[in-house]
Parts: structure tokens; sequence; C-alpha cells
């Protein structure tokens, strides 16, 4: 019989098939591939025509034979063809050696979703596999090596997880989402007022939390660029060009609650500014800038120039517990709003931004 006929059981195996033959078994315990034992063979034949990642550890090192589809879960390993189960996976040798052992003691393990840390492009990394460890058994039936058949289930680990946070951070942005309108009907019933002046209000009220909301579902993470949220929030009043001046460091991020609250408290200020305010009049004008680093200090200020005489209100409403109460409790901080004659004045400041 001539050498190709005793390695016929390679024909079809691949790329895996031609390391099998440029391999040099004759350093490893298995010897030559001629002169394996039939039973090694036959396995080493089905596992390298199969497509699905197989690997056969055979020996008493248990010296590694793998298919083309078990590559990928490789990486860039040094190459593991001819080389010990121990050694090919040193990082997780003692994660693994115990089920490779149940394997030798002849009892088959299958396992779901199993966490690895491992180490195959240059860092580690966690990975999960969905794999079974079988023994196999010599020409004699005595158990000389296990098959390991497995596929990688990262991928899908990583996105149920994902799928987990993201449900439950939209569970908890909607239990926010609610307790804020909640809060918005009640203050804006609380006071008597005819249904033609209630119904408007409410419905911006309502559409500024929900604009607010939307912007924060289009995000992957609850932080929001503040410039991001002032642009939303003063997006649908109509107030012409040049009339709201904004100044300040475009990096500055806030969570779910101080966008609310800001987004909010700004509806307030500009709706507040065009019905009576600066922004009522012609020449009238609104500054708008903050100071601050993510994590650190933080001031925000809304200031309204050449509009009519300003006048303290006669009764404290839902804009006034918004902006001198809620949003300064939301952001760690405290709450200053200013009837001065020539201007509203708005200031809102805290030693630390809560994230």
């Amino acid at each position: 019989m001539t050498t190709t006929d005793k390695l016929s059981f390679l024909q079809g195996g691949g790329r895996s098939a031609e390391l099998v033959r440029q391999t040099d078994w004759t350093k490893t315990p298995l010897g030559a591939p001629e002169a394996w034992p039939v039973a090694l063979k036959t396995a080493v034949g089905m596992t390298l025509s199969s497509a699905f990642p197989a690997l056969i550890a055979w020996g008493p090192e248990l010296t590694i034979i793998y298919n083309d589809p078990f590559r990928p879960i490789l990486g860039n390993k040094p190459e593991a063809m001819g080389r010990p189960l121990a050694e090919s996976w040193v990082e997780i040798w003692d994660d693994i050696k115990p089920i490779a052992d149940a394997a030798l003691a002849g009892k088959a393990t299958f396992l779901e979703d199993f966490a690895l840390t491992i180490d195959r492009n240059g860092f580690a990394e966690e990975a999960y596999f969905t794999f079974c460890y079988s023994p196999l058994r010599d020409d004699d039936g005595n158990i000389a090596g296990l098959l390991d058949t497995v596929v990688e289930t990262t991928q899908r680990v990583q996105a149920e997880r994902q799928f987990r946070l993201m449900n439950s951070e939209l569970h908890h942005r909607m239990k926010n989402m609610f307790a804020t309108v909640t809060s918005i009907v009640s203050q804006t019933l609380r006071v008597e007022r005819p249904l033609t002046e209630v119904r408007p209000l409410l419905l911006q009220r309502l559409g500024a939390i929900a604009n607010a909301q939307s912007l924060l579902l289009d995000q992957q993470q609850g932080d929001l660029p503040l410039l991001q949220v002032l642009e939303m929030a003063l997006s649908p009043h109509s107030t012409g060009q040049n009339r709201i001046h904004l100044s300040g460091p475009p990096d500055i991020q806030l969570n779910e609650k101080q966008s609310l609250s800001l987004a909010l408290a700004v509806n307030e200020l500009v709706t507040n500014a065009i019905k009576y305010g600066a922004l009522s009049a012609e020449g009238g004008r609104v500054c708008v800038d903050w100071q601050g680093e993510n994590g650190g200090g933080f001031d925000f200020q809304w200031r309204e120039s050449g509009g009519p005489t300003v006048l303290q209100p006669a009764r404290r409403g839902f804009g006034t517990t918004l902006m001198e109460r809620i949003a300064p409790h939301d952001f760690g901080g405290e709450g200053e709003l200013l009837y001065h004659p020539d201007g509203l004045y708005y200031r809102l400041s805290t030693d630390r931004l809560q994230t």
C-alpha cells in the first residue's frame, strides 16, 4: 500500500488536512499518520470532513487535530495542529481540564454558553462556547482521547445581554417619563384656569417632554450633549434669527434626568420670553451660556434683555417650581430665578455635574 493510500482518510479535509500532511508527527506521541490506529484515522477523517467546528485531542498529551471550521476559534494563536491541548489553551486549562478528565474517564459533557477568558488575538477576551467533550476509543476499545464539537456563541450572548440592558434602560426611562408627566399634569391643573388656557399649555409641556424622550431614545447611551438638548428644546419655537445666542463648551454631557429637566426648564423660559419677556418685543434678545466639565463644576445661565419691564408674578406656577426645585435637584445644585426689571435671569449651577 502506498503512502498516498495510507493517508486516504485525509481526502476532502481542506486546509486542515494539508496541514496534517505537512506536520512532522514523529515529534509527537502520535507518530507518523500512516501508522495511526484505524479508530484514530476514522475519527480524523470524519472530523476533517465535517462542516461543524471540531477538534480531536488524542494520546497521552492530548495532541490536537482540528478541522477547518474550528480554525476561527483559534484566532491568531500559535499553530495548534500537533500541539498538546493544555499547551495550546494554557490560559483556560484550569477551566477545561476537569471536562477533559471526565471525557477521558468515559463521561461526555455538554455545556451551553460556557464563559471562558481566552487569549487568541494578543489580549484577554471573554468568549462563550456551546460544546461537548466526548470520549474517543482506540482499536482495542480503550479511551485514548476526546472529541470536542463546539460552536462559539459570543456574539449571541453579548447581543442578548445588550438587549436585556436596553430593555432595563427603557423600563427605567418609561418610569421616569410617567413620573414627569404626572408631575406636569398635576402642576398644570393645580391652579384653576379656563380650559382654553390650560389645554394648549399642557399640550406644549407634554410636547417638550416627548421631544426630549425621543432624543434620548435615539441615543445608545443615556447621556446627551447639552447643546443638543438646548437646540431640541428651542426648535419648536419661532423666535427669528439671532434672537437667542448660545455659548458654551459643546462637549458637556447630561444624563437622562438632567436632559429632561433642562429641556422642560428651557421650554418654560422660552415660552415665557415669547409671551411676556424679551422675545415679545422686536429688539429683545436672550443670551444662554454655560460652563463646566463632565464630572466637574457646572454653570448654566439664561439672560433676557431688550424686552418690556419685568414684573414679579402674582403666583408660583409649574415653571417656577421646575426651575427652582426640580431642575436643581436633578443636577444636584441650586436654581436661581430673578425678575430684574430690565430682563428675566435664570441660573442653574452645581459644584459637581452628576453623571
